[in-house]
C-alpha cells in the first residue's frame, strides 16, 4: 500500500477513519506501582497505572489496537519470584500475562529478556495469553532462507477488525502485526537455551514477510520490533534496527523498544531522517514508550477508502507517533492504579513481598551507588569479590588455576533515564533478599573468560566511552554521556588504572571502534606494575558480558573457560551470608586522570547528600537541582 505524504490530522471526511495503535514496551514484570528493592510504593510506574492512560486513549477514538513490544516477564522482583521461587508449568497463569489479559491486548511480541529463564518457562508463560504472541525471527530451526525457517511462535497475526469512519459507516479491515526481536538472543542466553533457539536478522526477516502479509490481505502493516532506534544503515545481525525497518516498503507503523528510550522525544532531536515533531522515523509513524509502564506509545493513522477495482481497500493517508507520560495521568489528574489490573496479580505480588523481606545477613556500613560513575564503588566491588571467590574455587585443579584472576562488574542502578530514585541504597543493618536483588538486578549466570592483557585494555576502553570528551581548562562541563548504558560501564577489580576523558573515546556509545589511535585508559597496572599486554588472565564475569564482549570491544583471544547455570545473584547471596556482617572496605581500583584547572558537572540523586562529606576524593560542590530531580555537583579535575 502507498503512503500519502500528508501529515496526520484529526480532521476527517465522512469516509475516512482514525486508527489509534497503543503500545507498551519493556514492562519488565512491573505490574504494581511498587519498588520491591526499597519496599515502598512508587507513583506513576507499572502497568496498573498505565491502564488508566490506555482507557483514556481508547475512549478518544472508536478504532484502537493495544500491543506490547516485549520484555514483559523479567526485570522486577515479581518476575524473579515467578522464575526462581514459584516456577511456571503449563497451565499456570503468569501474573503479568493475567494483567495483560484483563486489559484486552490485541497482540504482543517477545523481547530478549523473555528468554532469560529458559524455554520451558517462556512457553508456559505465553501459553496463558488470551491474545496472539508473535515473533518472526526466534527460530527452532533456521532454514536456507526466511521461507524455510521453523519458528518458535507464529511470525505475524492478521487482526480482523471493524473500522468506524467519521461519518458512522463501518467497514472491515485486516491489521497485520509482525513481531521481531534482536537476533543476539542466541548468544545472550546461550547458557539457558543450549542451542534450542536460533535467530535471523530482523530486517531480512521483515523484508521477506511483509509482502506475504500483504498478499494475505493486510490493509495495514504494523512492525512490532523489540529494537531501538540506532543507525540508519543496515548491517546483518543489527541489534537496534528500527531505522532500517522503518525504511522497508509496506511498513505503515513502527513500534520500537528495547533501549528504554522515548520516541518522539528530545533524545532524537536533530537526527537527520527523524522528525520528532511529527513522530516519524524515516517517514514512518513511530512510537517507543520508555519502560516499566512509564509511558504509553501512541501511533495515530488516518485511513481512507481506496476507490476503484480494489473494492474499497484502505489507504494510509498520514500519521505520527507520540509517547504519553503516565505520571501526568489523564487531563492533569495523576495516574491511579486500575484495581482490576492489580487484582490480576495481587496474590503473586504479596508472595513476592514475603520473598523479598526474607533476611539474609547484615552490613556494618551503608551500601549505595550514588557515586559509582566517578569513583570506586562498594556495590560493584562486592559483586566482583563474590564472583572472584566463586570462580577461584571452580577453577581449582584445572589448567587455568595458576593464571591471575580478575573480576568485572558494572553498576546497574545509577539514575539515568530511570530517574533520581534509581540507585542502590542499603542502610547499615540487616540485609534482606531484596538487598541482594538491589545489588544485582539481572538474572545473569556466572562465567569466566581467558584474556590477554591487550584484550582487557580494550574492554576498559569500551567502558571509558561512558564520558563526554572534556576540554582541559574549561569549567563545568557535563561528564556523563546519557546515551551510554551504565550496565556497560564495567570496572575490573584486581587492576588499577586511570580514565582520561580529555582524550577522544576509542569506542562509540554503541560499542563501535571509532578511533583506533585514541586511548582513555592510562597507567593500567597489575600488582603495581604496568600490565603485560601479552600475559594471560582469567576474568570472572557474567554470561551476558561473555556473549557480548566480542561485539563490544573485539573478540581478541577471549574464550570462555568456565560457565554454569548458577546466577550471579545466588553467588552474591552466599557471599553475604558467609561474611555477615559485611565490614569490607573499598579497594583502590580506578580514578580519573588529573585535569588541572578543569571542572566537570556530575548528576546524582538528592539522597546522595548525606554521603558527600565522607568522600575522600573527588571533592564535590553542590550546584543545584535539575528539572528531572537530580542534583548537580561540580567535580574539580
Amino acid at each position: 500500500m502507498k503512503r500519502s505524504p500528508h501529515h496526520f490530522s484529526v480532521e476527517m471526511t465522512e469516509d475516512q477513519a482514525h486508527l489509534r495503535i497503543l503500545q507498551t514496551t519493556d514492562l519488565h514484570a512491573q505490574v504494581f506501582p511498587y519498588d520491591y528493592y526499597n519496599d515502598r510504593p512508587v507513583e506513576g510506574l507499572g502497568l496498573a497505572h498505565t491502564a488508566q492512560v490506555i482507557a483514556a486513549a481508547r475512549k478518544a477514538t472508536p478504532n484502537t489496537v493495544l500491543l506490547d513490544n516485549g520484555d514483559m516477564l523479567q526485570g522486577s522482583a515479581l518476575g524473579d519470584y515467578m522464575a526462581y521461587d514459584r516456577g511456571m508449568r503449563l497451565g499456570d497463569l503468569h501474573p503479568v500475562i493475567a494483567a495483560m489479559n484483563v486489559l484486552g491486548y490485541d497482540a504482543a511480541t517477545l523481547g530478549n529478556h523473555e528468554f532469560n529463564y529458559g524455554l520451558p518457562f517462556l512457553q508456559a508463560a505465553v501459553a496463558g495469553a488470551r491474545f496472539p504472541v508473535v515473533c518472526a525471527n526466534a527460530l527452532v530451526k533456521r532454514g536456507d532462507d526466511v521461507a524455510g525457517d521453523v519458528r518458535l511462535l507464529p511470525p505475524y497475526v492478521l487482526l480482523d477488525r471493524m473500522m468506524t469512519c467519521a461519518g458512522g459507516a463501518v467497514h472491515p479491515i485486516k491489521i497485520g502485526v509482525l513481531g521481531l526481536l534482536p537476533p543476539q538472543i542466541v548468544t545472550w542466553d546461550e547458557t539457558v537455551l543450549r542451542g534450542a533457539i536460533q535467530s535471523r536478522d530482523m530486517v531480512e526477516t521483515a523484508a521477506a514477510l511483509i509482502p506475504e502479509m500483504r498478499a494475505a490481505g493486510a490493509d495495514v502493516v504494523i512492525v512490532l520490533a523489540h529494537s531501538g532506534i540506532g543507525e540508519a544503515r543496515h548491517y546483518d545481525g543489527m541489534e537496534n534496527a528500527a531505522r532500517p525497518l522503518a525504511q522497508l516498503p509496506g511498513v505503515d507503523a513502527l513500534l520500537a523498544g528495547h533501549t528504554h528510550m522515548l520516541f518522539p522525544s528530545a533524545q532524537f532531536a536533530g537526527v537527520a531522517g527523524i522528525d520528532v515533531a511529527r513522530g516519524t522515523v524515516d517517514g514512518t509513524p513511530t512510537a517507543m514508550a520508555g519502560f516499566w509502564g512509564s509511558h504509553l506509545g501512541v501511533v495515530d493513522l488516518k485511513l481512507g477508502r481506496e476507490a476503484g477495482p480494489n473494492g474499497g481497500r484502505w489507504l494510509v493517508l498520514g500519521g505520527g507517533g507520540q509517547a504519553l507520560p503516565v505520571a501526568k495521568g489523564v487531563k492533569h489528574v495523576p495516574a491511579k492504579p486500575v484495581q482490576r489490573v492489580l487484582k490480576a496479580a495481587q496474590k503473586e505480588h504479596d508472595a513476592t513481598l514475603d520473598y523479598m523481606r526474607f533476611p539474609v545477613g547484615a552490613t556494618a556500613r551503608p551500601l549505595h551507588s550514588y557515586f559509582a560513575l566517578i569513583k570506586d564503588c562498594m556495590t560493584v566491588q562486592i559483586v566482583c569479590r563474590a564472583q572472584r571467590r566463586y570462580v577461584a574455587a571452580q577453577l581449582a585443579g584445572t589448567a587455568h588455576e595458576g593464571l591471575p584472576l580478575l573480576s568485572a562488574a558494572a553498576p546497574f542502578k545509577v539514575g539515568g533515564w530511570a530517574g533520581p530514585d534509581h540507585y542502590t541504597d542499603i542502610p547499615a543493618g540487616p540485609m534482606y533478599q531484596r538487598s541482594v536483588a538491589d545489588l544485582y538486578c539481572f538474572p545473569n549466570t556466572i562465567c569466566a573468560m581467558r584474556l590477554r592483557g591487550a584484550d582487557i585494555l580494550e574492554w576498559l576502553e569500551r567502558s571509558a566511552a561512558a564520558f563526554h570528551r572534556i576540554e582541559r581548562g574549561k569549567q563545568d562541563q557535563p561528564l556523563l554521556n546519557d546515551a551510554f548504558p551504565s550496565y556497560n560501564f564495567d570496572v575490573i577489580l584486581g587492576l588499577t588504572y586511570q580514565i582520561d576523558p580529555t582524550q577522544p573515546a576509542r569506542y562509540s556509545t554503541l560499542g563501535a571502534l571509532v578511533d583506533d589511535q585514541a586511548h582513555r585508559i592510562t597507567d593500567l597496572r597489575f600488582q603495581e606494575k604496568p600490565i603485560d599486554l601479552t600475559a594471560e588472565f582469567v576474568v570472572a564475569t557474567n554470561n551476558y558480558r561473555a556473549s557480548t564482549y566480542g561485539a563490544l570491544c573485539g573478540a581478541g583471544s577471549a574464550r570462555v573457560v568456565f560457565e554454569t547455570s548458577v546466577t550471579v545473584r545466588n553467588v552474591l547471596l552466599n557471599e553475604i551470608a558467609a561474611a555477615s556482617p559485611l565490614t569490607i572496605q573499598p579497594e583502590a581500583n580506578w580514578r580519573f586522570a588529573p585535569m588541572p584547572d578543569t571542572s566537570l558537572v556530575f548528576e546524582t540523586s538528592p539522597k546522595a547528600a548525606p554521603f558527600v562529606a565522607a568522600l575522600d576524593a573527588p571533592v564535590l560542590e553542590r550546584l543545584g537541582e535539575t528539572e528531572a530531580g537530580f542534583v548537580r555537583y561540580r567535580v574539580r579535575g
